[in-house]
């Protein structure tokens, strides 16, 4: 059994899980090139042995889900330890460009059982809908969600990047556990009273998970200016780190070590609490 890092619950319904979760992604796509297998089932023991073991990926990430499978295929005995979070709806069709978003119930399913083999598993923990796809009536989607929860595939229902009134009717439809979306101090719209999240979530008891927590690692002390990503990272055309916002971008991590000093901690730590 690995090590207890500090918990929170999930949502009103759900499992005490580590405050901090661990997302996936980076390893597989996104931020430069991915390293072999070797390489990346050590950050996976790593974070195992450090009691880390909320665990977030998606079927859109890369190889994401085949990665944590075969990590569970060498260690079978800790499946059980670990709560596994993985996501649906982006669908990559051939040679066409870009991913195309599919919320219907019949891919809710598809996709769930495709996951379910390239992770290895019998169930996956808690399963969120990527986006809606604006067309599919979000209540379709979430009842497709709740049988697969009668038929034991996934225990607990997410959704990711959608709306206060969207959640409000999927609520109806069944409790969702947790909403993910981004929030740091680059990315704070979850806050916005005409928004209405954040307290949506807190009325029905819905988790909020955040992503990019840190500014896509603004606040990691470790890039100073574009020139800083690696090749294939997606930061190095995304608007959000163009060099003239890159300029404004490190005002705000200036404001925030400044804050950081008076508590005797780091920007990310301040952050993170």
């Amino acid at each position: 059994m690995p090590p207890t890092l500090p918990t929170r619950k999930l949502g009103k319904n759900g499992p005490q899980v580590p405050a901090l979760g661990f997302g996936l992604m980076g390893l597989s796509l996104a931020y430069g090139k991915a390293e072999p297998d070797e390489a990346r089932f050590k950050v996976l023991d790593r974070a195992f042995e450090l009691g880390e073991n909320f665990w977030d990926s998606s079927d859109v990430y890369g190889d994401s889900e085949e990665l944590v499978g075969r990590w569970f295929a060498k260690n079978p005995d800790k499946r059980k330890d670990v709560f596994l979070a993985t996501k649906f709806a982006f669908m990559h069709l051939g040679d066409k460009p870009g991913p195309m978003i599919d919320s219907s119930p019949n891919y809710v399913k598809e996709a769930c059982n495709k996951s379910l083999k390239r992770l290895g598993v019998d169930t996956i923990d808690l399963y969120y809908c990527h986006r809606v796809d604006g067309k599919t009536p979000i209540e379709l989607t979430v009842q497709a969600m709740a049988e697969l929860k009668k038929e034991g595939k996934i225990n607990y229902l997410g959704l990711s990047e959608i709306s206060s009134e969207t959640l409000r009717r999927a609520n109806k439809v069944a409790h969702i556990d947790a909403v993910q979306i981004e929030y740091s101090p680059f990315s704070t719209d979850i806050e916005r009273p005409e928004i209405d999240l954040l307290r949506t979530c807190r009325e029905l008891g819905v988790a909020i998970v955040t992503y990019s927590p840190l500014g896509r690692g603004m606040l990691s002390d470790a890039y100073k200016s574009p020139a800083d990503f690696e090749e294939g990272d997606f930061r190095s055309y995304a608007p959000h780190f163009s060099p003239e916002n890159f300029k404004q971008n490190l005002k705000l991590v200036k404001g925030m070590e400044a804050l950081a000093k008076t508590k005797n901690t780091t920007p990310g730590q301040l952050t993170l609490v």
